[in-house]
């Protein structure tokens, strides 16, 4: 049996490695490096490497790039330091419009997107109601607005990535998308309106829409409602202004 000292020896040098692991990749910039180069450099052998690069990748520090291209730095490591070079392009696009889109319907609006089988915020702009909606910055693919809009425009390859990580959503996670059947039709709903509506457990409601680059969907714009703020009647007002301000953000990436 391993005594406490040799223990924390251990723990220590798999931090000193995750980090190295971190600083080695960040050093490539949007080049992702792939898990032989990592484990070369930092002087493990490919199976131990693995298990700390998929630890960072289930924190969101380092992001994998397909099954083989390799791995970049992640959402996580540029919240840990408040950079906000993470998907920075998209997110200048972004700002103006959503604060646009606050002043002219005070509700709470997130640029998102899917990385590691979680949805994404890239950007919040929280409204100035007393009752407002919260959200983290990261949350299930399937509960959320985003998710399920980002689901519907992937390439049926990533798809089936996502479904064999995560499983099909349950009854209660998403209702009709249960089966494999299921699921797919909804997703073809949601490619044909460009448009997602959810009412959550939470007493929330959520929209979204797709942003487009260039004819493909690179993000996700949503908006929150309190339900006790919410009736059918806003639907129309609150469609066609998110659905504005995707377009002045489509416009502005591809200017």
């Amino acid at each position: 049996m391993l005594s406490l000292h040799i223990i924390i020896i251990i723990m220590i040098q798999v931090i000193v490695r995750a980090i190295d692991i971190l600083e080695f990749v960040a050093q490539h910039g949007n080049e992702p490096v792939q898990l032989i180069k990592i484990a070369e450099h930092v002087g493990l052998n490919q199976p131990t490497c693995a298990n700390i690069v998929r630890t960072l990748v289930d924190k969101n520090y380092l992001e994998q790039v397909g099954r083989k291209q390799g791995y970049l730095i992640g959402i996580g490591a540029y919240q840990l330091t408040g950079n906000p070079a993470y998907q920075q392009e998209l997110i200048e696009a972004a700002i103006e419009p959503m604060q646009d889109l606050k002043k002219e319907i005070n509700e709470t609006s997130l640029l998102g997107m899917i990385k590691n089988n979680k949805r994404v915020v890239l950007h919040l702009e929280e409204c100035d109601q007393v009752l407002q909606v919260k959200t983290g910055m990261l949350a299930p693919v399937y509960y959320t607005s985003i998710g399920r809009l980002m689901m519907a425009f992937m390439p049926e390859k990533e798809l089936n990535n996502l479904l064999k990580s995560l499983g099909l959503p349950t009854k209660s996670d998403w209702p009709g998308a249960e089966t494999k059947e299921g699921l797919l039709l909804e997703l073809q709903k949601i490619r044909t309106e460009e448009f997602v509506k959810i009412r959550s457990a939470t007493h929330t409601v959520g929209f979204a829409v797709p942003i487009y680059k260039n004819k493909i969907v690179v993000a996700a714009l949503s908006i929150f409602v309190p339900e006790s703020r919410y009736t059918e009647k806003d639907k129309d007002k609150l469609y066609k202004a998110i659905r504005a301000t995707a377009d002045k953000i489509r416009k502005r990436l591809e200017r």
